[in-house]
């Protein structure tokens, strides 16, 4: 897979979908909110780094990949499936990034300038993130696309003709 930027995922997407996404992270952020309000704010901050639009996100991109595969008469499930875990796969990378930052600001805030800490924070999280991606492209793909070569499914039935 290619990471690349592209804005024609804006196009596809329907307002409500954008409506979903958003009510889900705030769910998700209001329920850190209470955990941190019953248990203790240092507990309920552990989950304000769950990837508030994952859930969402990942429904989302599942439906899009497999209807771009079927309007073009291929069986898009497979697809679908494969491109949402991609985007779990890149939320986990990118979160072990995010542990690395909250370290950093936890253990360098209280002594040093605000937005010195910041940029070296986020530039901890993108070279840690960064460097996670790497070792996965580097490491493990290789077994997924041979697997996904060999994978011909026989029939799909949720496919329609």
């Amino acid at each position: 897979m290619i990471v690349a930027f592209s804005t024609s995922g804006l196009k596809r997407a329907k307002w409500y979908e954008y409506l979903v996404r958003f009510a889900l992270g705030g769910l998700v952020t209001a329920g850190a909110g209470l955990i941190a309000k019953d248990i203790s704010p240092s507990f309920g901050g552990l989950f304000l780094a769950f990837p508030a639009i994952l859930a969402a996100s990942s429904t989302l991109v599942e439906k899009h990949e497999r209807e771009r595969k079927e309007e073009k008469g291929l069986l898009g499930k497979y697809r679908g499936r494969h491109a949402a875990g991609a985007d779990c796969a890149g939320a986990a990378m990118a979160s072990i990034g995010l542990i690395a930052f909250a370290i950093f600001a936890w253990k360098l805030l209280p002594e040093h300038s605000l937005p010195a800490v910041i940029t070296g924070a986020t530039l901890l999280w993108a070279l840690i993130s960064a460097s996670i991606w790497l070792l996965w492209k580097r490491n493990f793909p290789h077994r997924l696309v041979r697997s996904l070569r060999s994978f011909k499914p026989r029939h799909d039935p949720s496919a329609t003709h």
